[in-house]
């Protein structure tokens, strides 16, 4: 058997499928970040870490990579630039970031930043993300749209923004937004720009199908978009209608149903542009998707298209209708922001110890006075052979049951019953040992894969970095950072630090199905072992929630820079939520809990309960607890220091000091 190498775990993570050029494995075993893909640098993310834990920072951490930002936001600028000069479009492109993916500042400015050449703008749909959008520095003909329902408050800031130089555009979503909208702008003496949301009857593809179609939240219907154009028009406002909107849903797998839903936009803006609507804009909406499972298709990870193919369909489509309808094209407009956020950050866990199945930790030898069912498994066990495989699984699980029914009978006792347990998953892992010499595998002995899988315990709350793959069962690449030259031998799924059976990772990405199980490698005592969750910058950090008071991770913010040892800086550290911030926000007061724990420490040194010094030293660590992270701390007191990471890079070995690493338990 050859052996196992970089190559190897390359096609097992199916990282060249999923990564988009952006992630890549170093000679050394370690998982490489390349901001502008391949063509440019790549950063060992196992140095970022160790960096990372040299300042100090517990896991787990989110790592931004700030610089696939900018590229996400060139390549959709620049693709829909070549789609217009090869189709030769009379329009242009002129597209918004819907801050709703991910408000964070620091991603939003850099994709202010990053689209200022193109005139690149954002999309707001409540009040306080327009409050917050209405500030940036824009380039001075970027649009800023605005969506969702909308107050007094919210269509006086958007016709603020108008009157203070900005390209506002409000959306009508609702019939009672347009009367709203004509009796604010006359009090501020500002002419509105106007956009309608139209619902369509095509609907989108994926999880988020129901997003669109007859029945969404969102839009007018034919009729009502027909009666607020003759409000409008009666009100002297029809030359404020600039732009024509729908959206079909987020993450849209399928290319047909993209275009389908574009022609039929197009019909609607030709229509309405004939009746003396003369819009600019088209705005498309969002949907254009992500490849989570690098399969390339139309599953709910997947999309079956490229980014330049849905640019180029999206052009062509618009363009093939407004010719037969003999109308101007209009600049084109989207509100892509899974595709420009999702690749940027990555979080990393680390693992400090696993469950395995079936494993007995105390001897339970043969005795003379055994009951029946015990002796009867053990001989199953004993003369089971890959012949009678499947006739032995069947067999010791029925012992397994009548074992069970005894003890509940009291015929059985506590130590017969373990014994029965325990040669029960003998027997189980003894078949799964063999499973991979058949041609066949038997379907009872096929599910035990994912029955004696080890539970990998990974440092983080699935509710808080990663809830839509517990909401909706959203796929998510994972994989270990390091180690990939070595052969990943474990069976393993993922269970995180919450108190809830809901709180694990137990489906990958596969290029053909998903699986149940991932392969990890074999946890070596004193070593930390890291895994990464990939392509999470797209909704989580915001959707996250605070089940079991586990608050925000730390995070830090990585930009390329050739003169840096490693090519990189790290940018910024953002510090994690403390015990005491999460319990404020749900109205603790550190202060106060302070005080009733002092209270009562006082009570036990006076009852002669708790000595004076010891009583102090309660109170210290009770503090200390509150000014604390809200994860795991893996460390033995003992072990607080220095801790040697061996990173390796082309073959070459360096050993980082790392104050406060994590030990495996």
């Amino acid at each position: 058997m050859k052996p196992w190498n970089v190559s190897d775990s390359l096609k097992l993570y199916h990282v060249e499928n999923w990564g988009d050029q952006y992630f890549n494995i170093n000679p050394g075993g370690n998982l490489t970040v390349h901001p502008r893909q391949n063509l440019g640098p790549g950063i060992d993310l196992m140095k970022v870490v160790a960096e990372a834990a040299a300042q100090g920072l517990e896991m787990p951490i989110l790592i931004r990579f700030q610089d696939i930002i900018r590229h996400r936001v060139i390549a959709l600028n620049e693709a829909f630039r070549k789609s217009i000069a090869e189709a030769n479009y009379a329009g242009k492109y002129q597209g918004v970031y819907p801050i709703k993916v991910n408000q964070m500042r620091e991603v939003v400015e850099e994709v202010v930043d990053a689209g200022r050449e193109y005139s690149y703008g954002l999309e707001a749909g409540s009040k306080a993300e327009l409050t917050a959008v209405i500030a940036q520095d824009l380039a001075p003909d970027a649009l800023t749209i605005v969506n969702g329902y909308k107050d007094h408050a919210v269509i006086k800031l958007a016709l603020m923004g108008i009157k203070l130089g900005k390209k506002v555009l409000i959306v009508i979503e609702k019939l009672s937004e347009a009367p709203e909208i004509v009796r604010i702008s006359r009090e501020l003496g500002v002419t509105p720009l106007l956009g309608l949301r139209c619902k369509l009857n095509s609907k989108g593809s994926g999880k988020w199908e129901s997003s669109g179609g007859e029945l969404a939240k969102f839009g007018l219907t034919t009729p009502e978009m027909i009666y607020t154009v003759n409000y409008l028009k009666e009100q002297g406002m029809q030359s404020s209608i600039q732009l024509l909107h729908f959206h079909i849903g987020s993450q849209v797998t399928n290319i047909r149903t993209i275009k389908d839903a574009v022609k039929e936009a197009t019909r609607i803006y030709a229509d309405l542009y004939n009746m003396g609507c003369k819009m600019e804009y088209l705005d498309v909406g969002g949907g254009l998707g992500v490849d989570y499972d690098g399969s390339h298709t139309d599953f709910d990870s997947s999309t079956n298209y490229s980014l330049q193919e849905y640019c180029s369909d999206v052009v062509y489509s618009i363009q093939e209708i407004c010719l037969s309808e003999d109308v101007p094209v209009p600049t084109i407009v989207s509100e892509s922001g899974r595709a420009i956020a999702a690749h940027h950050s990555v979080l990393v866990v680390n693992i400090f110890g696993s469950i395995e199945v079936g494993n007995t930790p105390v001897d339970l030898p043969e005795t003379d006075d055994e009951h029946n069912v015990v002796k009867e498994m053990r001989y199953t066990y004993q003369n089971m052979t890959m012949k009678n495989m499947t006739e032995s699984l069947n067999e010791a699980m029925q012992r397994k049951e009548e074992a069970l029914s005894s003890f509940k009978l009291g015929v059985l006792d506590l130590i017969d019953r373990a014994k029965v347990e325990h040669i029960f998953w003998k027997v189980c892992k003894k078949a799964n040992a063999w499973a991979g010499e058949l041609r066949h595998v038997p379907e009872e002995v096929e599910k035990l894969s994912k029955i004696l899988a080890d539970q990998y315990l990974a440092n983080f709350s699935i509710f808080q970095s990663m809830p839509d793959h517990w909401a909706i069962q959203q796929l998510f690449p994972v994989m270990p950072v390091h180690r990939l030259g070595e052969e990943p031998n474990h069976t393993a799924t993922l269970v995180d630090i919450t108190c809830d059976s809901d709180g694990k990772v137990s489906k990958f990405i596969d290029l053909r199905d998903v699986k149940d199980t991932i392969k990890l490698h074999p946890l070596k005592e004193g070593e930390p072992y890291y895994v990464g969750l990939f392509l999470t910058g797209a909704y989580q950090d915001i959707m996250g929630d605070l089940h079991n008071l586990f608050g925000k991770v730390n995070e830090i913010h990585v930009f390329l820079d050739d003169t840096e040892p490693g090519g990189y800086y790290i940018e910024e550290v953002i510090r994690g939520n403390n015990v005491a911030s999460v319990l404020s926000w749900i109205q603790y007061s550190p202060a106060h809990l302070e005080k009733e724990i002092k209270g009562l420490i006082d009570r036990k040194v006076r009852e002669g309960a708790v000595k004076p010094r010891e009583g102090v030293e309660l109170q210290n660590f009770y503090e200390n607890v509150l000014q604390g992270y809200t994860y795991i701390d893996t460390l033995k007191p003992s072990l607080v220091g220095k801790t040697s990471l061996i990173v390796r890079d082309d073959s070459v070995e360096t050993t980082l000091e790392i104050p406060g690493a994590a030990i495996l338990q």
